[in-house]
């Protein structure tokens, strides 16, 4: 059930070119939900927020822990126009970009982006991103990009059940975070570098904030052997770039990857 919208949470995205704005108490998962609503009538820059879900869903259908009032759960639905439809290898940077960015902005953190789509401080995971697309046969109807972020302790899942160790804005920032101002500071910077998609200052933000570059790492793929070597970039189309110790260079295409500093 869509519930009004909370008095600060409008507020802070008064300024902002939403065409329409759904809240959630507790939904599944806000990107299953605008999933189905892009398939209907929304619009470009419609949005979905969620306080809790019971079905959060990250990549590879991983679970994502949304508890109540402790982190940011959202989706917004993009409908792609003119070059964007070249672009959809960008479009879970741009989650990525977006998030640093407003980190930086609004509270002075030097987060780095795991590649493809994970926001990480101190080397702990704080945010994740989860990118679909809808398709009328072979047409783009909508790009989807689902956001989950820690705000404070209550966010983060047992250490046991985690794949990366994790963090939260309030544990970096050491202080209360207002977690509207935070989704409306993340959605200014999403819709500046969008208009920059795909240009050489976009590949630029996106590539010299990447974690590990220059280290070595270790990729693991259920489907593929580990691939270890030294981690040097990103490539045009934005596969990862590694060189093995026999000097051969690899280029790693999004896909079930987890990375490690070795």
């Amino acid at each position: 059930m869509i519930d009004p919208l909370p008095d600060p949470l409008t507020i802070a995205l008064a300024d902002l070119p939403l065409a329409e704005v759904r809240y959630f108490q507790s939904v599944d998962s806000t990107n299953t939900h605008c999933l189905g609503w892009a398939g209907e009538d929304a619009h470009d820059l419609s949005l979905a927020v969620a306080d809790h879900q019971s079905a959060g869903r990250g990549r590879a259908d991983r679970q994502w822990v949304t508890n109540p009032g402790a982190a940011l759960a959202f989706s917004i639905i993009l409908r792609p126009a003119g070059n964007e439809t070249d672009c959809l290898p960008f479009f879970s940077p741009l989650g990525a970009v977006a998030i640093r960015a407003a980190l930086d902005r609004l509270y002075g953190l030097q987060a780095e982006i795991k590649w493809p789509n994970d926001i990480l401080v101190a080397r702990r995971k704080l945010a994740g991103i989860l990118v679909e697309n809808l398709w009328d046969g072979g047409r783009l109807q909508a790009i989807i990009i689902g956001i989950g972020i820690n705000i404070n302790p209550k966010a983060l899942p047992p250490p046991a059940s985690l794949l990366f160790p994790a963090t939260c804005v309030e544990t970096e920032v050491g202080q209360p975070v207002d977690r509207w101002q935070l989704l409306a500071g993340v959605l200014k910077a999403l819709l500046a570098w969008r208009a920059r998609l795909g240009t050489p200052g976009f590949f630029e933000e996106w590539s010299s904030h990447l974690a590990f570059r220059g280290e070595r790492v270790c990729i693991t793929d259920p489907l593929k052997p580990d691939l270890i070597g030294r981690m040097t970039g990103i490539d045009p189309g934005g596969d990862l770039l590694i060189i093995t110790d026999d000097g051969i260079s690899h280029a790693v295409t999004i896909g079930d990857v987890r990375l490690r500093a070795v």
